[in-house]
C-alpha cells in the first residue's frame, strides 16, 4: 500500500503572509514618493521665488530679522538696482506657477539685452550718492548703484564698459532703430563738419581781436613785424595785386581773405536752407519760388477699376488658347496697370491601359479597359505665345491696346500694361516734394523729376549724368508740357547765378512765357530761325572759352572748377533748350547738325547741356549722328512703329496713350521705362515767372553773354565773305562740264557741309546751274554764263 504523503501547511496560522509584507514595503515607498512629489512641484518652487522675492524687500525688516544681514549685503552690493532683482524673483515665481517658465530661456536675446541693461543702468546710478536709506544700508556711504556700481564708474575701464554695455543693449532691442542711424551718422557727420565751428571761431575771434586792439602794419625798415601786423600786410599787398590785375586785364578782381577757405562754399552742405521767415534759399543766398507756387496733389480718381477681376480674365483669356499663366503682382499707376504674370507649364500627357499581374487589360464593371494618364514631359510656356495673343488680351479686357513688358527688368515675370478706366494726374509738385526728389536735389541743382511708374513711384533723373535728353512725340502727346515741367523743377531749385538757360523757340509760343526770367544766359529768347546758327556757335565759344578756363587751374571739369581755391568765380550751368529740331534742320541742316553734336560730344564736361525736342520724329530730322550722341531720350506717343525705332531703336512707342504717357530711356538701361509725365499748368508757370521777375531782385545785376552772339555771327561772316575755297572751287569747276558736291570734297579735301556751301555759292554767281536730281551739275563757260546775281545773305553764313 502506498504511502500517503501530507501536504505542508500553507502557513496562514502562523506569522504574517509575505504578500502583505510586501504590500506594506510598497505602500511605504509610496507615501515617501508622495512627499518628495509635494516637495518638488514646481508651484512650490514658484511659491518659493515669490516667497524670496518678498523677503529681500528692505522695509520688511522686523519680518525678517535673521536674514537681514544677508539682504544688506545684496543691498551694499547692488544697491537700488535691489529691486530688479525683487522684479525678476516675483515674475519668474509667477510664470513657474502658471507653468510658463519656458518664456524666460525662449529668445536668447532678452536675457541679453535685461543684463546689458542691467549693468548700464547700475554704472549709470554709480555716479550718484543720494541720501536714501534701503534698511540698514545708507546709499550715501555706498553708491545708488551699490559697490558694483562704484567699481563700473570709478576707473576709465569700467567707465568704457558701462557705454559699450549700453550701446549693445540699445542695438539688440531696436536693431532697426540703431542700423539707421549707423547709416545716417556718415551724413551727420559731414553735415556738422560742413558747420567749419573751428575756422568760424577762429575767424570770430580774430575779429574781434582787431576790433577791440586795432592794428596797423609797422613802419618799412622795422626789425620785426608782430603777428597781427604781418597778417594785415598780407592782406593789403593781396588786394593791391589784384588792383593791378584790374587795370591791366579788365577783369574782375579777386578779393583777397586771410581765411580763403572760408568763402568757399562746402559741396557737402545742404543745396538748399531755410532763413528765419520760412523763405526757400540757394546754397548761394538767393530766394527760391516756395512749394505753394505749385498745385498740391491732384485727387484721386472717382471710379477706379476692380485689378482682381482684370486680373482672372487675363488668365481665362490666356487659359482659352490653351497657355498656362498665373498673375502673381499687381502695380496701379497713374494711367496704366501692370499685371506681372508668371508663365506656366505645357505638359504632355499619355493614356496607358492599366493591366494586371499577368499582364492583361483590366476590365471594369462596364466591361471598359480601365485606363490611367500620366505625364510624359512638362516645358515652360514661351513668352512669345504670351505676347503673340495680345490684341486677344486687349479684346477680352475691353481695352483701346496693352503693351507687353518681356520680361520686367529685374523681376521673372512679364508685364501685361493694360489702361485704367479713370487717370489721375501726375503734379510736379508730388514728385518734387517726394523723398528720392530731395535726395538727388542735394548732390544736383539740374536734378528732373519726370513723373510716376507704372507702380506709382516717382522717377527722378540728373541731367548732369543724362548728359543730353532728345524729347520726340507726335502733337498732343505730352512734349511741351515735359519741356515746361523740366525747365519748371530747375527754376524752382537754381538761382541764376547757378544755372542759365538758353531758349530756342522757332515756333514761338512754347517757350514764351519764360522770356522774362533772369536764367537766361542771352537778352532774349532765339525765334528767328537766321540767329540759330550764330546762337549755337556762341554756346560753342562759351564751352571752348571754359575748358580754357579748367586747363589754367589744371582742373577736369564744372564741378572741380567750381570747388577748386584757385578759381575766381563760380561757374554756372548751362541748358540748351531747342523745342523744334525739324524747323531748325530745314533752315539750315548741315550747320545744326555739325554744331549740336560738337556740343554734344564735348560740352558735357563744362556744364553745358542740351534738350532737344522734336514732333517729326524721322531720319532725316534725328539723323545717325544725333541720335548717338543723345544715349537719353523720351518718346510720347508716335503714330508709327518705324517713328518708335527712329527714336528708341525699338517698337512699343506707337501703343502710348498720349497726354503725357512715355517711354524713358535712360543712359544706363537696357530697355525704356514706362512713365505719366509731370503735369505743370500754365498758371503755376505764370506765378513761378512772377516770383523771378519781382521788383526786390531787380536791383541785382546779372551778367548776360549777348557778346558771345555778336563775335560768333562776326565770324561767321567773315567766314563766308573770305572764302578761299570759292575761288578754288570756281577754278575746279572750269575744268569740267559737270561738277559735283563729292567732286568739290574729294579734290578740296573738305567736309560735307562746306561743300555743299560752296556748291549754293557757285549756283548763285551762275557758274553751275540749278540740281537736276541726279547729283552733278552742268558747268557754264565764262563767256556764256548767265549774268551774276550776288549770293544770298544767308548762304554767307
Amino acid at each position: 500500500m502506498a504511502a500517503r504523503t501530507r501536504a505542508k501547511p500553507s502557513g496562514r496560522g502562523k506569522g504574517k503572509s509575505p504578500v502583505k509584507a510586501v504590500g506594506k514595503r510598497r505602500s511605504g515607498q509610496s507615501a515617501y514618493q508622495t512627499l518628495h512629489d509635494l516637495l518638488i512641484r514646481r508651484e512650490s518652487m514658484g511659491i518659493v521665488l515669490v516667497l524670496l522675492a518678498l523677503l529681500a524687500v528692505p522695509w520688511l525688516v522686523p519680518f525678517t530679522a535673521g536674514l537681514a544681514d544677508a539682504r544688506n549685503r545684496f543691498v551694499e552690493t547692488f544697491g537700488i538696482l535691489i529691486f530688479g532683482w525683487i522684479a525678476l524673483l516675483l515674475f519668474s515665481g509667477w510664470l513657474v506657477i502658471r507653468d510658463e517658465q519656458s518664456v524666460l530661456w525662449r529668445d536668447w536675446r532678452a536675457p541679453l539685452i535685461a543684463t546689458l541693461a542691467g549693468v548700464f543702468v547700475i554704472g549709470l546710478f554709480g555716479f550718484f550718492r543720494p541720501e536714501w536709506s534701503l534698511g540698514d544700508v545708507s546709499l550715501s556711504t555706498h553708491t545708488a548703484g551699490g559697490d558694483f556700481g562704484h567699481r563700473i564708474a570709478a576707473n576709465p575701464i569700467g567707465v568704457l564698459v558701462w557705454l559699450v554695455a549700453g550701446i549693445a543693449a540699445f542695438a539688440f532691442a531696436f536693431p532697426q532703430m540703431a542700423a539707421a542711424m549707423v547709416q545716417n551718422s556718415p551724413e551727420a557727420a559731414r553735415r556738422v563738419w560742413g558747420w567749419q565751428l573751428p575756422q568760424r571761431a577762429a575767424h570770430n575771434s580774430r575779429r574781434a581781436f582787431e576790433f577791440i586792439f586795432p592794428t596797423r602794419p609797422a613802419p618799412k625798415g622795422s626789425a620785426k613785424m608782430p603777428l597781427e601786423s604781418e597778417m594785415w600786410a598780407r592782406a593789403s599787398s593781396a588786394t593791391a595785386e589784384a588792383d593791378v590785375d584790374e587795370d591791366e586785364e579788365q577783369e574782375q578782381p579777386v578779393q583777397a581773405s586771410l581765411f580763403p577757405e572760408l568763402e568757399q562754399v562746402d559741396e557737402d552742405a545742404p543745396s538748399e536752407t531755410v532763413d528765419e521767415s520760412g523763405n526757400r534759399r540757394s546754397r548761394d543766398g538767393w530766394q527760391l519760388p516756395s512749394m505753394d507756387v505749385l498745385k498740391d496733389k491732384a485727387p484721386p480718381p472717382i471710379g477706379t477699376s476692380d485689378n482682381a477681376q482684370r486680373a482672372a480674365l487675363i488668365e481665362e483669356t490666356l487659359a482659352s488658347f490653351g497657355v498656362d499663366v498665373k498673375v502673381v503682382q499687381v502695380n496701379e499707376g497713374p494711367t496704366v496697370t501692370q499685371f506681372g504674370i508668371e508663365p506656366g507649364w505645357e505638359i504632355k500627357t499619355r493614356t496607358v491601359i492599366e493591366r494586371d499581374k499577368d499582364n492583361k487589360p483590366i476590365i471594369d464593371s462596364s466591361g471598359k479597359q480601365q485606363t490611367r494618364t500620366e505625364e510624359v514631359s512638362r516645358t515652360r510656356v514661351r513668352v512669345q505665345q504670351i505676347t503673340s495673343l495680345a490684341n486677344d488680351m486687349a479684346l477680352a479686357l475691353a481695352a483701346p491696346s496693352i503693351r507687353i513688358e518681356a520680361p520686367v527688368p529685374g523681376k521673372p515675370v512679364l508685364g501685361i500694361e493694360v489702361p485704367n478706366t479713370s487717370k489721375s494726374l501726375v503734379t510736379l509738385r508730388s514728385v518734387v516734394e517726394s523723398q528720392s526728389f530731395q535726395k538727388a536735389a542735394q548732390k544736383s541743382k539740374i536734378t528732373l523729376a519726370l513723373g510716376q511708374s507704372v507702380s506709382g513711384e516717382p522717377v527722378v533723373a540728373d541731367l548732369a549724368r543724362m548728359p543730353h535728353l532728345l524729347i520726340a512725340g507726335s502733337t498732343g502727346s505730352g512734349k511741351s508740357v515735359c519741356m515746361n515741367a523740366i525747365i519748371s523743377c530747375i527754376l524752382m531749385h537754381a538761382s541764376p547765378s547757378e544755372v542759365r538757360f538758353v531758349m530756342i523757340d522757332p515756333k514761338r509760343v512754347e517757350l514764351s512765357a519764360f522770356g522774362p526770367i533772369p536764367h537766361l544766359a542771352f537778352s532774349n529768347i532765339v525765334v528767328e530761325m537766321d540767329k540759330v546758327v550764330g546762337t549755337l556757335q556762341a554756346v560753342i565759344h562759351e564751352m571752348e572759352s571754359r575748358y580754357r578756363k579748367f586747363a589754367a587751374i589744371a582742373v577736369r571739369n564744372i564741378d572741380g572748377y567750381n570747388r577748386s581755391p584757385r578759381s575766381n568765380d563760380k561757374m554756372p550751368y548751362w541748358v540748351v533748350v531747342i523745342d523744334e529740331l525739324a524747323d531748325l534742320m530745314m533752315a539750315a541742316p548741315f550747320e545744326v547738325e555739325r554744331q549740336i553734336c560738337r556740343l554734344a560730344q564735348l560740352a558735357r564736361a563744362t556744364g553745358i547741356h542740351l534738350i532737344v525736342a522734336t514732333q517729326r520724329p524721322s531720319v532725316d530730322v534725328i539723323t545717325g549722328l544725333i541720335k548717338a550722341n543723345f544715349p537719353t531720350r523720351i518718346a510720347f506717343a508716335v503714330s508709327s512703329q518705324v517713328d518708335s525705332r527712329t527714336i528708341l531703336d525699338m517698337s512699343g512707342a506707337e501703343k502710348l496713350l498720349g497726354r503725357g504717357d512715355m517711354l524713358y530711356m535712360a543712359p544706363d538701361a537696357a530697355k525704356p521705362k514706362r512713365l505719366q509725365g509731370v503735369y505743370v499748368s500754365d498758371e503755376e508757370i505764370e506765378r513761378l515767372v512772377d516770383f523771378w521777375t519781382q521788383e526786390r531782385f531787380s536791383d541785382i545785376e546779372r551778367p548776360t553773354y549777348d557778346h558771345l552772339y555778336d563775335e560768333a555771327k562776326a565770324e561767321l561772316e567773315q567766314e563766308g565773305a573770305s572764302d578761299d575755297m570759292f575761288e578754288r572751287a570756281k577754278e575746279l569747276a572750269f575744268e569740267h562740264n559737270r561738277i559735283s558736291t563729292s567732286l568739290i570734297q574729294r579734290r578740296l579735301r573738305l567736309g560735307y557741309p562746306r561743300a555743299a556751301r560752296l556748291m549754293d555759292m557757285l549756283e548763285a554767281e551762275g557758274v553751275v546751274g540749278p540740281n537736276e536730281g541726279g547729283g552733278s551739275r552742268q558747268v557754264f563757260n565764262p563767256d556764256d554764263k548767265p549774268p551774276f546775281t550776288a549770293p544770298p545773305d544767308e548762304l554767307r553764313f
